[in-house]
């Protein structure tokens, strides 16, 4: 690791080189620097959407836990069935388990490693029973936090259950379904934009620097657009001016656009929208505490990439039904087969194009990270630390929110990677 990460004025020291400067980091808490407290809100502790506030560090510490108050969303119901409980085994040792961060030599602590990475709320579960719980910053327990990139993993999950049941065909070309995409970068088969191998003239940053995230930004709205914007303003306007640039199936790039386009794959096949797809195949089956909620762009059309809204535990009731093979209530969710096709992952050196440094020898298939390593871990994972992280061999589901001030994963692995394996390795060794 180098000694610093930088992102613009931003500076961080790397993980493992010295102490945790963790009074840097609680000097950020939301809720201490008074973030849209007050009646009225004093002007400049006011976040906004429009002027960008709402996605500046540190503002964006309450921003995640408050999403639904800033953009328009759509519901994704819990249905009418029964809250299915989580039983509490909450352990007190969990908090002094130690680890040495990837690339450091000082050991750390679970409890100061949450702090370091931000964490607004983490959950652990245990052959199902929650071992651990906390919540930081400004988010509390029955309050939906942003998923970002987590979303992703929802759609692959539905996306695999529709190529089981032969809705969807992983070796048809996209344009067979969406001949809307015909001239576009999209002339690639379903397979390919499951484990974003497609050949775009796209690239993905999230610090400014690309036109084409840029573009794509303003047409979700996703971000304010400028006064003299001219392009397009909904997703579906989007999608077919992307170009190709390559070919298809060589590497693995990150491009949220492609789970915009399975989204509307599995719109077409099954005639039904995407939240309601996921409410009726997924959410109204986990015995939610809660709704879920998809941000929407100008034609009411849902974010599928980045934008799902969602309580802690309802993450990690997810999570435990995929760790139990799609199981969940003595009902099967998500069948076995699919389970088993995401946990088999995709090509690992197609994966090395995409420079995750922190991901050696991982793969990414239906859009879920693949570990490939000796217990079986899958993640999804989003910007700034959002995470569900599976660990078949310990039996152990963590759900994590998060505000980093940096949003690629590659500032954050070194600390939450590393300390997830402690934990399951504890759990393992003294289960209770």
């Amino acid at each position: 690791m180098k000694a610093m990460i930088v992102a613009g004025a931003l500076a961080l020291p790397a993980f493992g080189e010295g102490p945790l400067d963790l009074a840097k980091v609680r000097a950020t808490d939301p809720v201490a620097l008074g973030w849209m407290a007050g009646m009225p809100v004093p002007p400049q502790k006011q976040i906004r959407f429009d002027d960008g506030s709402f996605y500046r560090f540190p503002q964006w510490r309450w921003t995640f836990s408050h999403w639904r108050e800033l953009r328009p969303t759509i519901a994704v119901p819990r249905g009418a069935g029964p809250v299915r409980p989580l039983p509490s085994a909450l352990r007190q040792d969990l908090d002094a388990v130690t680890f040495v961060p990837t690339g450091g030599t000082a050991p750390v602590t679970w409890a100061d490693s949450l702090i370091a990475n931000y964490t607004d709320g983490i959950v652990v579960l245990h052959r199902g029973r929650i071992v651990y719980e906390r919540y930081l910053g400004a988010l509390v327990g029955d309050q939906p936090h942003v998923a970002f990139s987590v979303t992703k993993s929802f759609v692959g999950t539905l996306a695999a259950m529709l190529v089981g049941e032969g809705k969807l065909d992983r070796g048809a070309a996209v344009t067979r379904y969406l001949p809307e995409l015909a001239g576009s970068g999209f002339d690639a088969t379903v397979a390919q934009v499951l484990d974003m191998t497609t050949a775009l003239d796209y690239v993905e940053n999230y610090t400014g620097e690309s036109k084409t995230t840029n573009a794509y930004r303003y047409a979700t709205g996703f971000m304010p657009r400028p006064a003299d914007h001219s392009g397009p303003k909904a997703i579906y306007a989007f999608l077919p001016t992307v170009a190709k640039k390559g070919t298809h199936g060589e590497e693995f790039h990150y491009r949220t656009p492609n789970v915009d386009v399975a989204a509307w794959l599995m719109s077409r096949v099954t005639g039904k929208a995407p939240a309601a797809l996921l409410s009726e195949r997924i959410w109204s089956r986990l015995g939610a505490e809660d709704d879920a909620y998809l941000q929407v762009d100008a034609d009411g059309t849902p974010l599928m990439g980045s934008s799902l809204n969602a309580r802690l535990r309802d993450l990690a009731r997810f999570g435990e039904m995929m760790r139990r093979g799609g199981e969940w209530g003595g009902q099967q969710v998500v069948p076995s087969a699919v389970v088993d096709e995401i946990r088999r992952g995709a090509d690992k050196k197609a994966f090395v194009a995409g420079g995750y440094a922190t991901l050696p020898g991982w793969s990414y298939h239906d859009f879920w990270w693949v570990s490939h390593d000796d217990h079986g871990v899958y993640m999804a994972r989003g910007i700034h630390g959002q995470a569900i992280y599976i660990d078949p061999k310990a039996e152990m589901v963590i759900a994590r929110f998060a505000s980093h001030p940096l949003a690629g994963n590659v500032n954050i692995d070194p600390l939450s990677l590393p300390a997830y394996r402690a934990i399951a390795e504890r759990l393992m060794a003294q289960p209770k």
